[in-house]
């Protein structure tokens, strides 16, 4: 949004803006905040920045914790949920002392990779269009202790609501893809979302009511640079969060909040530029894609197994990860077909829109670090040529489901567990450590955190099905 502080300076001062915010993600990938009045946005805050505890959010030890951070000018919008006028910024994290730039910090992580794909040739941009899949519900309760565990979830759409009588018009299971209203009671939060989002130039492409029949929903946005689709996904889920709230509904991006419903993920379509020329296409081709882009796959589905310790990095995430609900569980690659984890759709066929999109992702990731680690995975297949047919990864066009089970044991899996893909980070990482974008010590910090604050937690807690199967034991 601004270029310089003066232009910053003499917005702040037109538009009488009050106070100034800035957001940072965590390790984690949730977004913080800190706020200052508009008295102290001045050129001395712009250089030495805001203090604060780096080892609160991941970022630092406790032992030296002390960070700052620093407004990216660029990044500057009007905070449309704020009753004060505000004026926030996505945020730089630098160290305290030296006031260099935090080298794990997640945003500058994403900054490293596409500098690195600059210095290695092959392209000189990436651009990225995420898929974003989220639930609307009403109301959401959920509790845990000793003797107890359970969760609520409500949405006035669902036909578990049938029975209670009134309008009749409700989505059953796995009804929802593109329902029109009044089935569709969330159209006009999703046009308000999708306005915010216009406002405050982030394009969207479309919306609409997704399969999930009790209130999933699909906001899409045109392809963008590494950096700025990392940061419109943050916005994108403060808005969606944030314009529920304002109705007094809930928005979550969960992967799997519904037992036997569609889950939610994060589908990245991707392709590659240099000199403004598309380095995926090839009219020829499969799929009209070139043999960079194809040992592009080959290096994505080859680390696949590692690279879903960042792009699915939740226990709920692999409860969507399982055969149906088109959920792609097994490594191939084919032209639209959506069981595969990369689909090449058929739609998407000239030199300037050539693509392929990565399914398996979910929005539990931490978008920098999802994007970095595909997009380190794509180039490390094209350095080495990874050949996605020679390596087993198809393309396979038919059905899964109608393949013979001889067929289907020859296709690679995907990992089934958090466990199973943070073992496969610790033992396949080097290709994220290339050129210094991904330091070991934070794949280190990564792995023992997942480990044992979310799979270990989750593993030692009865869960309540367990009740009904062996209670009587």
């Amino acid at each position: 949004m601004f270029n310089s502080f003066d232009e910053a300076h003499q917005y702040v001062q037109e538009h009488g803006i009050e106070m100034v915010d800035v957001k940072f993600a965590d390790l984690w990938g949730r977004w913080h905040h800190l706020t200052v009045p508009s008295s102290q946005f001045t050129p001395d805050l712009m250089e030495k920045g805001i203090g604060f505890d780096g080892s609160s959010v991941g970022l630092k030890s406790v032992k030296s914790g002390d960070m700052v951070l620093v407004p990216d000018l660029s990044t500057g919008f009007i905070d449309p949920f704020w009753e004060v006028p505000t004026l926030s910024f996505i945020s730089a994290t630098l160290e305290a002392d030296t006031h260099a730039i935090f080298a794990n910090d997640p945003r500058n992580i994403a900054k490293r990779a596409e500098e690195y794909m600059k210095k290695t040739g092959i392209a000189d941009e990436s651009r990225w269009g995420p898929e974003y899949e989220f639930y609307i519900f009403d109301s959401v309760s959920y509790e845990y202790g000793i003797n107890r565990a359970s969760y609520t979830l409500e949405s006035a759409e669902a036909d578990w609501n049938s029975a209670k009588g009134g309008h009749g018009h409700y989505i059953p299971l796995h009804g929802g893809y593109h329902a029109i209203p009044p089935k569709d009671q969330l159209y006009n939060l999703r046009a308000e979302m999708s306005m915010i989002l216009e406002h405050m130039s982030i394009p969207v492409k479309y919306h609409h009511h997704e399969v999930g029949g009790p209130g999933q929903c699909e906001i899409e946005t045109p392809m963008m640079g590494l950096l700025q689709a990392a940061d419109a996904t943050m916005i994108i889920k403060y808005v969606t969060k944030m314009s529920a709230h304002k109705r007094g509904q809930t928005a979550t991006f969960m992967p799997k909040p519904l037992y036997g419903e569609a889950g939610s993920g994060m589908h990245f379509h991707q392709h590659l530029f240099k000199a403004n020329a598309n380095i995926f296409y090839d009219p020829q081709g499969y799929g009209t894609l070139s043999q960079a882009a194809l040992y592009y796959i080959g290096g994505l589905l080859a680390h696949g197994p590692a690279i879903l310790a960042f792009t699915n990095p939740s226990t709920n995430s692999y409860r969507r990860l399982v055969p149906g609900f088109e959920a792609p569980v097994n490594a191939f690659f084919s032209l639209g077909n959506r069981s595969a984890a990369i689909r090449i759709p058929k739609y998407a066929n000239q030199p300037d829109t050539a693509r392929f999109e990565f399914r398996p992702p979910d929005a539990t990731c931490n978008i920098y670090l999802a994007l970095a680690a595909q997009l380190m995975a794509g180039l490390d297949g094209i350095k080495n040529q990874i050949d996605p047919t020679a390596a087993g990864f198809g393309p396979f066009d038919q059905n899964v489901l109608d393949m013979s089970d001889e067929q289907r044991a020859k296709i690679k899996s995907l990992p089934n567990s958090l466990d199973e893909a943070l073992e496969a980070l610790e033992t396949d990482h080097d290709f994220l450590t290339a050129g210094g974008v991904f330091a070991s010590e934070m794949i280190a910090q990564w792995i023992d955190f997942k480990r044992k604050h979310e799979a270990l937690e989750i593993r030692n807690r009865p869960h309540p099905y367990e009740m009904s199967l062996y209670f009587d034991a």
